[in-house]
């Protein structure tokens, strides 16, 4: 009888440290990622139910060494750039997580400098303006902002062994640094990279790379969420460091956000979330200023937008929104 007290209380201890241990990791981590300035000035728009989150993943090569360059084939060019930029929702009223791809050519006013591209606002201004531009065209309070860098993107892939993805077709772009054959199969950070940031071998273009990018994600928070890595002690801890060295978030956005972000993320891989392209009347939109940009279809972007704002549930695409099918 003492031996099975004495065998049931190790057990309980080491279930209170393994649990200690979940929760100190992440909490520990979030007092090291680095904060950015994102919040606009002056008025924004009103914050209604539901959260609003903006995802970002940033182009800059700054902190990665000459040979990790080379070995991600980001290229030399210097400067703040956004490949990707996504609008989280995370519904109050009982409605699915929603994963919203805005194309980074999308032609839009940006407060203070005209109309150009939407990426051009990340340039100009870094989050603060991002972050007001898309407030501003899609009339939505963004609650709290995350941004992904190149090199803490590959690391957080590396850091659990790589991700099962399903490739659509054979891929092959020197510019992105794959070669890449149709079919399931686990990617390493520096292929998952080259995965997610092609976009010239896309008969789709950024379209396309926005589709592969909500789908990668979402595959990346799942495996995340695998015993393969929450029972794995160091593997857990090297994802979670991995991912803090590699990311910024707001200095409003708080660990309970970060923490909606990713499960939304991680929801999209099923079909417990949509993931979906803002609506598109035009690919190949001529300007005077920017080249050919994106345009949007404005009644039902901005459909799109008022039933988020509204935090109306969300069951099946709405019309016009692109949707991801490759992606189940």
């Amino acid at each position: 009888m003492r031996k099975g007290r004495v065998a049931l209380l190790v057990v309980g201890l080491l279930v209170i440290a393994w649990l200690t241990f979940m929760i100190w990791v992440p909490v520990s981590a979030w007092n090291t990622i680095a904060r950015v300035d994102n919040v606009p000035d002056g008025q924004r728009p009103e914050d209604t139910s539901g959260h609003n989150y903006l995802l970002v993943g940033s182009d800059s090569r700054e902190g990665l060494s000459d040979a990790e360059r080379r070995k991600l084939k980001t290229g030399s060019a210097e400067g703040n750039r956004t490949d990707t930029i996504m609008l989280v929702h995370v519904s109050e009223s009982g409605g699915k997580p929603v994963l919203i791809s805005i194309p980074r050519d999308s032609y839009v006013p940006i407060p203070g400098h005209g109309s150009n591209k939407i990426n051009a606002a990340f340039t100009f201004g870094g989050p603060k303006l991002l972050t007001e531009t898309v407030e501003q065209v899609t009339g939505l309070h963004i609650n709290g902002y995350l941004e992904i860098g190149l090199g803490g993107f590959a690391g957080m892939v590396d850091a659990i062994g790589g991700v099962e993805i399903c490739v659509p077709r054979d891929m092959q772009d020197d510019k992105a640094g794959i070669d890449l054959k149709k079919g399931c199969q686990v990617l390493d950070g520096k292929n998952a990279l080259g995965y997610v940031r092609s976009r010239y071998e896309d008969p789709l273009g950024d379209i396309g790379r926005a589709t592969r990018q909500r789908q990668f994600l979402g595959a990346l928070m799942k495996q995340s969420a695998t015993p393969s890595t929450l029972l794995i002690p160091w593997r857990y801890k090297t994802f979670v460091d991995a991912a803090a060295g590699g990311v910024a978030v707001g200095e409003e956005t708080s660990l309970l956000d970060a923490y909606r972000i990713l499960q939304a993320m991680r929801a999209v891989s099923g079909d417990e979330g949509l993931s979906l392209t803002v609506p598109i009347s035009d690919m190949a939109y001529p300007t005077g200023n920017a080249g050919v940009a994106v345009k949007w279809d404005t009644e039902r972007a901005l459909d799109l937008f008022h039933a988020l704002r509204d935090d109306e549930p969300l069951t099946e695409p709405p019309p016009g929104t692109t949707p991801g099918d490759e992606e189940k």
